[in-house]
């Protein structure tokens, strides 16, 4: 049984309830709440993107489970709930950037890119037929200056210094709200991400279950670091 306030309204994407709630977003909020935990920090260099890969089995080959995406040569992308949908979000983000490309003979500003996404979500929570998709992104990038945007399953978008999305998402806030400052080196982002995702990740970490990549901001170069590289992190 529905309850009463809720009966019915959450059966069609178009149809609001009379306090004002679309139930279909919200439940594909918590479609998002389910995923592991991603997270971003910008610092004075660049950007940090981390990602913790769930791997429930030994026979999964470690490498086929991408958590953090390329979308262009400036911009990665990591995401939070259901991978099929992140996929079509990444193919999506990825066309978007080479339109862009050939049109204007330019890198694609990371913004535009952003609100470009945020548009494609929200168009699928306003037509019949259609469901929203179930999955949060964290856009990084460096067009001049470091950008972080956080893509939300009604198609919101915010821009960001420091955040998280997936299960470990309050956990990781509340930790950046107490120490996260402006002009951190890209090592002290890696370090304060890092400590984030020990709070947020029940299981011990290790470095074959986090995936870690920075985005230098002078150079506009994408580093992914090797599992040696991520171990110095965790202590």
């Amino acid at each position: 049984m529905y309850p009463p306030s809720q009966a019915a309204y959450d059966r069609a994407i178009t149809v609001f309830s009379p306090d004002g709630r679309l139930f279909q977003v919200e439940y594909a909020r918590e479609a998002v709440k389910t995923g592991s935990t991603s997270i971003g920090v910008v610092s004075k260099d660049g950007v940090v993107l981390l990602a913790h890969k769930r791997i429930g089995s030994p026979l999964i080959v470690k490498d086929s489970h991408e958590k953090i995406y390329a979308i262009d040569a400036h911009i990665m992308a990591s995401s939070s709930g259901l991978v099929a949908d992140a996929r079509k979000l990444i193919e999506f983000s990825r066309i978007e950037c080479q339109r862009h490309k050939l049109l204007y003979d330019e890198d694609m500003p990371i913004e535009m890119l952003s609100k470009r996404v945020g548009d494609h979500i929200q168009f699928y929570t306003q037509y019949g037929g259609a469901r929203p998709y179930g999955v949060s992104l964290i856009i990084a990038g460096v067009d001049g200056t470091p950008r972080l945007y956080e893509t939300d399953p009604s198609g919101a978008l915010f821009e960001y210094n420091a955040t998280a999305i997936g299960s470990g998402k309050k956990t990781v806030e509340e930790l950046f709200e107490k120490e996260y400052k402006e002009g951190l080196s890209m090592d002290e982002a890696i370090k304060l991400g890092m400590k984030g995702m020990k709070k947020a990740v029940e299981e011990k970490l290790t470095p074959k279950i986090v995936d870690v990549v920075k985005i230098d901001s002078k150079r506009k170069k994408v580093t992914q670091l090797t599992e040696s590289e991520i171990a110095k992190y965790i202590v």
